[in-house]
């Protein structure tokens, strides 16, 4: 077998059939996972293919290669980076795959431990960084930055409608440590009741910043697409609407019926989980999917 052990699964994949759908893997096949997390929708995929060793998972975070490397005996290839990173050094390198699956969601681990500073509801430090060797930590950007900086941060990464008000209010406070802290101080601008917490646009949008996610995304699709293989199929799942809109931007530009389309798209609007999955993975409730297969030529 390809794992080496059925511990307990530390992260539920979102959207697996559907991505299996439209990667359709077959015996033999190539993959590249730039997000792999704890190797879920991996090791579904290793499961089709039997070929893990044409296979490269790549990953910030070190709690995450440490466990790919202890759940796949026959290791695929195993990169700890940021997926920007990883994908200029094997499009350098001439490598070509096909399969590729981003998946740009936060891992369950992140949210579910306290210590990494990600979740609203359990209290931690303000820290929020994928790769913990990096030193840009939510606690910096809070404590650091102006005023206005804050504000546009939070209006455009958050698409908060009360950033400056929260920004004034965060540099009121500060310094801030916790994330309870902070998540009390949005509460301020927010009064009242919600059924989301007051608080999820401000970490949403402090957690792009310190992982300058937006940034890695915008300047990694087209090196996904140059390293995807003619016939080689493209899944890109997304949990808010910055990201959602600069993938369906790109395989607009590449794809479509122009004689020089690169992309041929299968998914016109985003596949999104079903009642089932949204019941027993909340977190796949803001998912969304989509797919391209690069044109033979």
């Amino acid at each position: 077998m390809i794992e080496k052990s059925s511990q307990n699964q530390l992260h539920t994949p979102v959207l697996l059939d559907e991505v299996l759908s439209v990667l359709n893997p077959k015996q033999g096949e190539s993959y590249l996972d730039v997000t792999a997390g704890y190797g879920g929708h991996a090791a579904a995929v290793f499961a089709q293919t039997s070929s893990p060793d044409k296979a490269t998972l790549v990953d910030r975070d070190h709690n995450a290669i440490a466990v790919l490397s202890e759940r796949f005996s026959d290791q695929p290839q195993l990169l700890q980076s940021d997926f920007l990173t990883a994908s200029q050094q094997l499009a350098d390198s001439g490598a070509r795959f096909d399969m590729i699956l981003a998946d740009l969601g936060v891992s369950s681990p992140h949210l579910n431990h306290a210590d990494r500073g990600f979740a609203i509801s359990a209290d931690g430090p303000l820290d929020m960084r994928m790769d913990q060797s990096q030193a840009l930590t939510a606690a910096t950007i809070c404590n650091t930055y102006s005023e206005a900086r804050l504000h546009q941060l939070l209006k455009v990464y958050g698409e908060e409608p009360k950033a400056a008000r929260i920004a004034q209010l965060i540099v009121q406070a500060r310094p801030l440590s916790s994330t309870h802290e902070l998540a009390e101080l949005v509460k301020q601008a927010w009064p009242g009741h919600s059924r989301v917490h007051p608080a999820t646009r401000t970490f949403q949008a402090l957690r792009i910043e310190v992982n300058n996610e937006i940034e890695l995304l915008k300047q990694s699709l087209p090196i996904w697409l140059s390293v995807l293989a003619p016939g080689g199929r493209l899944a890109i799942i997304s949990f808010h609407s910055l990201e959602d809109r600069l993938v369906k931007q790109f395989f607009a530009e590449r794809g479509g019926e122009r004689y020089d389309a690169e992309l041929h798209i299968q998914t016109k609007r985003p596949i999104t989980a079903s009642a089932k999955e949204s019941v027993f993975n909340p977190r796949a409730r803001s998912a969304k999917l989509r797919a391209a297969v690069k044109i033979k030529t």
